[in-house]
Order: C-alpha cells, then sequence, then structure tokens
C-alpha cells in the first residue's frame, strides 16, 4: 500500500455541492455565496482536469445553473460539503487503487454536526470509482493528515489523540494505522492547528492549514508574522517542531495581513491549496499577500500555473480549498 502525493497525476477530483443547512447560510445571500464558492473551486479545477460534484438528491439544477457544464454530477445523500473530510482517501495496492474509508462522526463528533449521509460517502465515491473500500477502524478526516508519497505523514495531537477521535488509542497505535493503511514508515507530529479552527464550527487542529509538503523533500509552512495574533506562538511552535524532527527544508508562507473578521482572528492560510494536474489553486483573501503567496507557490511547484480562487466565504463556513477537494490518482 501506498498514498501517491497529491503532486502525482490525478484521474478526477472529487467535491460535494453545499446542501440546505449551516454551510448554505440562513438567508438566499449566504447560499448564493456558498455555492458560487464552491462553484469557483471546481470551475478552476476542471480546466486541468475532470471533477465529479456529488450533490444532493434534488439539487442538480440548482448546481447545474452554478457549474461548468464539463463538471460531471453523481447524485448521493449529503449532511454537508467537506469533500476531504468525507471522501475516500485512495492508496496503491498491488493490484490498483484501494480506497480507504476512515471512519467520520462529524469532526469528533461535534455538537452541531449530523453525519449519517457523510459517513457513507467515503464507500459511494469508492464504488462509483470501481474501487475495493477498505474500512479503517480510526476516526480520521482527510484534512487531519498530509503524505509526501515516500514514506512521511504530518499529523496534528489535537485531531488524532483528540476527545471524540481516537481519545483511547496510543500514537503508536495511531501511527501503526496510517502506516498500515497508506505505506508511511515515519509519523511526524504538530501539536496543534491554528487558533481558530478550535471555535465552535473548527475541525480542532486539522494540518491541512497549518502545514503541507510541496515535494517530497520540502515542507510549507503557515507564517504568522503579526505577534498580535495568537497564531504567532502556533507559527514559530510549528518551525520548532519541524527543525527538531525532520530533515525536510522548510519553506514559511506568510500569513495574510488581514488579522480578525467579526468573529475574531482568523485562520486564513495559504496552506490549504489544492494541487491538480499543471495547476495549484491556491486560496485568495483580496489580501497584499496573496500575489507573495503566489509567487512562493510558483517556486515551490514549477511548471504549474498558480489560479487564485476568492476563498473568504469558504473559510467563514470552517474550511478552505483542500477541505472541499478530494484528489483520485490516475
Amino acid at each position: 500500500m501506498l498514498m501517491p502525493a497529491e503532486w502525482e497525476k490525478h484521474e478526477r477530483t472529487w467535491m460535494a455541492w453545499p446542501p440546505a443547512g449551516y454551510t448554505l447560510g440562513d438567508t438566499d445571500a449566504d447560499a448564493e455565496l456558498a455555492r458560487k464558492s464552491w462553484a469557483n473551486v471546481a470551475n478552476a479545477i476542471v480546466r486541468f482536469e475532470p471533477v465529479t460534484m456529488v450533490v444532493n438528491p434534488g439539487d442538480e439544477l440548482i448546481a447545474k445553473s452554478f457549474l461548468d457544464s464539463k463538471v460531471e454530477i453523481a447524485v448521493a445523500p449529503l449532511n454537508d460539503a467537506w469533500m476531504r473530510d468525507i471522501g475516500p482517501t485512495y492508496a496503491k495496492a498491488e493490484n490498483g487503487y484501494r480506497a480507504i474509508n476512515w471512519v467520520f462522526n462529524g469532526w469528533g463528533a461535534a455538537s452541531w454536526a449530523s453525519w449519517d449521509r457523510d459517513s457513507k460517502i467515503a464507500t459511494f465515491v469508492g464504488n462509483q470509482t470501481n474501487t475495493e473500500v477498505v474500512d479503517s477502524p480510526m476516526i480520521n478526516e482527510g484534512g487531519g493528515f498530509h503524505v509526501n508519497g515516500t514514506g512521511t505523514i504530518l499529523l496534528t495531537e489535537t485531531v488524532q489523540l483528540g476527545k471524540g477521535r481516537n481519545e483511547t488509542w496510543t500514537k503508536q497505535e495511531v501511527e501503526t494505522e496510517f502506516h498500515k493503511q497508506l505505506g508511511t514508515t515515519k509519523a511526524v507530529w504538530i501539536k496543534r492547528g491554528l487558533t481558530r479552527d478550535y471555535d465552535e464550527f473548527g475541525t480542532r487542529g486539522h494540518v491541512d492549514i497549518v502545514a503541507c509538503f510541496s515535494d517530497e523533500n520540502t515542507i510549507l509552512y503557515h507564517d504568522q508574522q503579526d505577534p498580535s495574533h495568537p497564531d504567532f506562538a502556533v507559527s514559530q511552535e510549528v518551525k520548532a517542531t519541524l527543525e527538531a524532527e525532520t530533515n525536510f527544508k522548510l519553506v514559511a508562507v506568510p500569513a495574510p495581513k488581514v488579522l480578525h473578521d467579526e468573529e475574531g482572528p482568523v485562520d486564513y492560510s495559504y496552506i490549504n491549496h489544492y494541487i491538480c494536474n499543471d495547476a495549484v489553486i491556491l486560496c485568495a483573501f483580496d489580501d497584499p499577500n496573496d500575489e507573495v503567496a503566489k509567487a512562493i507557490l510558483e517556486n515551490a511547484y514549477p511548471g504549474r500555473e498558480i489560479v487564485l480562487v476568492d476563498a473568504r466565504e469558504i473559510f467563514a463556513r470552517g474550511g478552505g480549498i483542500h477541505c472541499i477537494t478530494q484528489q483520485q490518482p490516475k
């Protein structure tokens, strides 16, 4: 078993269309913003590779009205729209791919979440792609880990070992299950995620807004440079951990200049980008550092087009571009 790195060739990208609920918001205007944001990401990716959007029954026409005609539609019941977390993880086996179906329980059984439908999506997608589905006993979401494709996995303690997830497991037991399912051999643990991610609608520390591999030897990390922001201390801690635990080249990606919204300190992060065939879909925030991040990623991903897509409405709902996409390797 081996999970390919995200930059390896994709067969397609899977996404989920926001159904009725908190992600759409309370008003028609909120729903319009959410739908536009999800559609903008799908329409950017479909220029480079096929995209399938899983849509709640009855939402097909509204989804098609926002989506590029090249985006394919698959219909299945949904609670929410975070395909990174509810979709399968594809790992290469001797005779093709396997679709890993982690236990999904609404980000550690969050009080606001429902997951009776979303917990079945990994199996649905696996079946749609004629891939053997392998059930893991571990509670996990796709945004909770990142691999370099040659044996190393990034994890956060507050997700994998946190309340409502695998709190009775040891670190070694978590590592053993990841290594078994993904073919990894070394786990690098970060203590925690970004501060906002511990609010009511957060994931309690997903690594995919904190640090990610850009190639097998390089880690990009979120660098909050303003000492007044609580993530300044998190960035320092992450950098220190990665320096102590790894021999990887580290590249700081400055956080956006904006520090707060009406809810408090933001967790806007350029780390939460998505690598697709020949391109990188990068979160934009109408911020001076959008172009700074784009230049860093052009250097990190040579030969790929860096496409900026406004992600503020996605972040307002608890995630980013990486959180709403899931790759199916070629």
